[in-house]
């Protein structure tokens, strides 16, 4: 945000969540909130610039389940002024979720790769667009509608053949002025909550099963083990330890992971719907004693080996 606007005399304001990167936007922002995004409040169409990457995540409550990426920007879209500029960095396989609002909100929508290592390995893009006026939108027709539906979904199955966000501008967009704007936190104040907690008899009762001491099994079966008991002990975390004699000996490590399948459908009018099914799967972590390691899971076609230091 400070590169966006360094030519410019503007008042930057943000919202972070962790106090780290909220000490370090500090100091070259004019108004930093740390807290949660939802629960600071802004009067509709404050703002000139809307800059957002919010966190790649799905929230579940007991009032709504959805994508951040959606509630994010359904959150705050709202301060935009008409004719304000919007710039949104999510990864590209979520911009459908954010379609609804970006074809009946904004008009003029521009949308890039970005090329950075990170960025890729997120499969990031940026989607510029300029907020529609009230009149542009009750003018809006629904098959005009549909059709920026249609085009948004388009690019979401098709990242790798977006355009490269370049360094040297292709495209102009003009951010209006506004008045005075402001941001209310109406949130816990995070880090004093967080240094209060410890002390809290209430945390002290619940600690006993947050952090209760690991399981332990020892001793020798009566018989031996078949499969279906190696399954059983691996995925209760029984046989994490050191096993082996000589250059075998090792530490294994099991645990246990989360991992989205996704599927895409599509009908006869040639609209795909995409779905996604979280489960869990197991992972091997071993370590011998000359710094070979291997990761073994599901996804594995063949043994992993890292050779590292044996000092560390």
């Amino acid at each position: 945000m400070a590169t966006i606007t360094s030519c410019a005399k503007t008042v930057r304001h943000a919202i972070e969540l962790d106090a780290f990167r909220a000490e370090k936007a500090r100091s070259v922002l004019d108004h930093v909130i740390q807290g949660n995004c939802f629960d600071v409040h802004s009067a509709v169409e404050s703002f000139s610039l809307l800059f957002e990457n919010p966190p790649y995540d799905f929230e579940v409550g007991e009032n709504r389940n959805g994508r951040m990426e959606y509630l994010f920007l359904e959150h705050t879209y709202r301060w935009l002024k008409p004719g304000g500029v919007l710039v949104l960095v999510i990864p590209g396989d979520r911009l459908s979720t954010c379609a609804d609002i970006l074809a009946v909100h904004f008009r003029d929508k521009a949308i890039y790769r970005l090329g950075e290592p990170e960025s890729i390995r997120y499969k990031q893009i940026v989607v510029f667009g300029v907020r529609r006026t009230r009149r542009e939108r009750e003018q809006l027709k629904d098959w005009e509608v549909q059709r920026a539906k249609t085009k948004l979904l388009a690019y979401t199955r098709t990242y790798d053949e977006l355009p490269v966000l370049p360094d040297e501008v292709d495209k102009e967009f003009t951010v209006p002025p506004s008045g005075p704007a402001q941001l209310v936190y109406r949130g816990m104040p995070l880090d004093t909550v967080e240094d209060l907690l410890p002390a809290s008899a209430a945390y002290r009762q619940a600690g006993r099963i947050l952090f209760a001491p690991e399981v332990r099994a020892t001793g020798r079966p009566l018989t031996p083990l078949h499969g279906g008991h190696i399954g059983l002990l691996t995925t209760a975390g029984l046989l994490n330890g050191i096993f082996g004699e000589g250059p075998d000996i090792h530490v294994a490590r099991w645990e246990s992971i989360k991992v989205t399948d996704r599927f895409e459908e599509t009908d006869e009018n040639e609209v795909t719907t995409i779905r996604e099914r979280e489960r869990f799967t197991q992972s091997l972590t071993v370590v011998y004693a000359d710094g070979t390691t291997a990761i073994l899971d599901e996804g594995s076609k063949e043994r992993h080996e890292e050779c590292t230091s044996p000092h560390g």
